[in-house]
């Protein structure tokens, strides 16, 4: 699968990250087109070849179009994301990421997440990078993504709050069990960029072993004399694993409102859960509960735990890890009634052997088109068979053509 590894030695920022994908390949256009679905008009985001240090390097500039309001709510930025029609996986890693920095920034100022209200990393340019960034990876069809070791910054830095020090209370949170380094004076790292790399790449890694295809290099506002103010992305095919490691996540609890578990399963999924279920089960002197299960990544494991203790009743969690085995899948748009559709693609050994239309866009289609969401369904399903998506058959063309294939 296509693996990006990034490398943050000198520091990372949203900008930064954004111009490295755009170095890579990234379209710009399917940038400006993610970004303009969420905020409109109100910036432009242009990508010019400068220097930094005589390294040659890609500014991604987001300028903004119009007065900012002074700061925007988790929630407020939640509700854009949701309404907006982007692809399943840009939105995903968006609502990830700024999940991500809202749990950072809660257990900063001693609130719960919902509460909180974004200065910096919630204007319109902060937004811009990380639907940016997401929307580039999603193009240059990324499955995976790690990341080495983080400069952070030394000194202090002016800030919403006034002078704070460097690495500011946003990053060291985010940087929870991850490597970090000075790197040099002043913020190398920002809150955006930190939050990026946390929620979409979470294995801190040195360069793994890839078969290089492309790479990017993204560069940073200032140019200093003494080093190259830079964030490099390096692209390439890993070796392909049909089998890896998961942690299941496990609860028995009756006495919670049952009309919490919706905003505790959704909640687990936009941290960073592959998946989160509920099973009824009967408990000790006949009381009835329910079974929560949270499936994830080793490196999400401790964060997902934490959120179970806190957005529900109970007192422990139960710990298990398993080998897992998943489907190589990608993406693929069918056209149902002049619209594109999402549909998940699972194969094995050169055969389509899932073919899933996806289940919001369905049903956010049959809103627009005034269908039952049956007859998207359908209307999907044979979409994908016209054009050769069928289960049990070969590609009508390479699978590394899909989207977010992994």
């Amino acid at each position: 699968m296509t693996h990006a590894w990034i490398d943050a030695s000198a520091g990372v920022a949203g900008d930064m990250l954004l111009g490295a994908l755009i170095d890579a390949g990234a379209s710009l256009d399917a940038v400006r087109q993610a970004v303009a679905a969420v905020i409109g008009d109100a910036v432009t985001i242009e990508a010019s070849t400068v220097t930094r240090a005589g390294l040659r390097a890609t500014y991604a500039q987001v300028a903004l179009q119009q007065d900012d309001p002074p700061h925007r709510t988790w929630t407020t930025i939640q509700q854009m994301l949701t309404a907006a029609p982007l692809p399943a996986p840009v939105r995903d890693n968006a609502l990830k990421v700024f999940a991500a920095l809202a749990e950072a920034e809660g257990r900063v100022h001693g609130v719960p997440a919902s509460d909180i209200h974004f200065h910096e990393v919630g204007a319109l340019d902060s937004i811009a990078d990380v639907v940016g960034v997401c929307a580039a990876l999603n193009d240059l069809g990324v499955g995976s993504l790690s990341a080495g070791p983080v400069a952070v910054g030394s000194g202090r830095v002016r800030a919403a709050h006034g002078s704070i020090p460097v690495p500011v209370p946003a990053v060291v949170e985010l940087a929870q069990g991850r490597r970090i380094q000075a790197g040099g004076d002043g913020e190398l790292t920002t809150p955006t960029g930190m939050a990026l790399i946390a929620a979409l790449a979470p294995t801190d890694e040195d360069l793994p072993g890839i078969a290089i295809q492309k790479s990017g290099t993204g560069a940073g506002t200032k140019d200093f004399a003494d080093r190259p103010n830079v964030t490099r992305v390096l692209l390439g095919k890993s070796p392909s694993h049909s089998r890896s490691q998961a942690v299941q996540l496990e609860a028995n609890i009756d006495d919670l409102d049952p009309r919490l578990w919706p905003g505790v399963l959704r909640h687990l999924m936009q941290t960073g859960a592959d998946d989160a279920w509920l099973v009824p089960i009967l408990m000790k002197k006949g009381r009835p509960a329910h079974q929560l299960t949270v499936l994830a990544h080793p490196t999400r494991a401790d964060q997902l735990e934490k959120q179970i203790l806190q957005h529900t009743s109970t007192l422990g969690v139960r710990r298990t890890t398993y080998t897992k085995r998943a489907l190589a899948r990608g993406w693929i748009d069918v056209p149902v009634d002049g619209s594109p559709l999402a549909v998940k693609i699972g194969h094995d050994q050169g055969l389509v052997l899932q073919v899933m239309p996806e289940f919001d866009a369905v049903a956010a289609l049959a809103e627009e088109l005034g269908w039952s969401e049956r007859r998207v369904l359908a209307a999907a399903f044979a979409a994908a068979e016209t054009f050769g998506w069928s289960i049990g058959s070969p590609p009508p063309e390479d699978f590394s053509a899909l989207r977010n294939h992994q």
